[in-house]
């Protein structure tokens, strides 16, 4: 049985099938940190999916997958996740095994994931071999989509940077170098050799992953801007359109938004 309730108990290690899928609209779930000896795909039609890593934070917007190679020890948070799929795939597969990525996910690609999500636990590798292998294929020629915020390392930027996790809006540079006592230079040498981005980069990057996170949670593009300190929401707008290349209104109707339909 494929579908399963919020909360219950499911290993996909247990099972030999090359596929094992399971389904649920799960609302408010926290998987804590852990890891699978299987890669993982996720995908949910509607509210977003956070997953966090090591040093790396990574959205999952609706209608996109993430894949998970086995081994990565990560960590979801899910809220108002509907139609909620998750397909485990054993060590060994029938394609180059692509490394972590979120991926645009076509109409093809949903339905075979959606195909596979209720497949029987006990199918034999002979009965899943045709839909696979035009998984395999899809996986490889989906587009991949940068929705991931990587984090310093440095020591000096800890306590700071929980409270970020936390959900606190990064400041502007002079008032974040006020707070952890290092100069705007030192903080900006920091963001550049631990992330790759500038610090200015990176706070663009995680007002970005906030503002989608929020519209999938049935924010208001209004409400969005005020919380994330624009100085209007025309800035907002434009800001958005700019990284996701539409309004926040056309990004929630096209399926980014808490209010959309969801059907099986």
């Amino acid at each position: 049985m494929a579908l399963i309730q919020a909360g219950q108990v499911f290993d996909a290690d247990a099972f030999a099938a090359p596929v094992i899928g399971i389904a649920a609209d799960m609302g408010m779930h926290d998987s804590g940190r852990h890891c699978h000896r299987r890669h993982q795909l996720l995908f949910a039609a509607a509210g977003c999916i956070t997953i966090e890593l090591a040093d790396t934070l990574c959205l999952l917007p609706p209608s996109r997958a993430a894949w998970i190679p086995a081994g990565t020890v990560h960590r979801a948070l899910m809220r108002s996740v509907v139609a909620y799929r998750s397909l485990y795939f054993a060590p060994e597969l029938p394609f180059p095994a692509p490394p972590l990525q979120v991926v645009a996910v076509n109409p093809l690609m949903r339905e075979v994931i959606e195909r596979m999500a209720f497949w029987p636990w006990d199918w034999s590798a002979e009965k899943q071999a045709s839909l696979l292998t035009v998984f395999g294929e899809e996986l490889q020629a989906a587009r991949g989509e940068n929705w991931r915020l990587p984090f310093p390392t440095d020591a000096r930027l800890s306590s700071w940077l929980d409270q970020v996790r936390g959900g606190a809006l990064p400041p502007r540079l002079n008032r974040l170098a006020d707070t952890v006592g290092a100069s705007e230079r030192t903080i900006s040498r920091i963001f550049i050799g631990d992330t790759g981005m500038s610090y200015q980069a990176w706070r663009q990057q995680w007002r970005l992953l906030r503002a989608m996170e929020l519209l999938a949670d049935g924010a208001s593009p209004g409400e969005a801007a005020q919380r994330l300190e624009f100085a209007s929401d025309s800035a907002f707008i434009a800001f958005f359109r700019q990284h996701v290349g539409e309004t926040p209104a056309r990004y929630v109707q096209a399926g980014g938004g808490a209010q959309s339909s969801v059907s099986r």
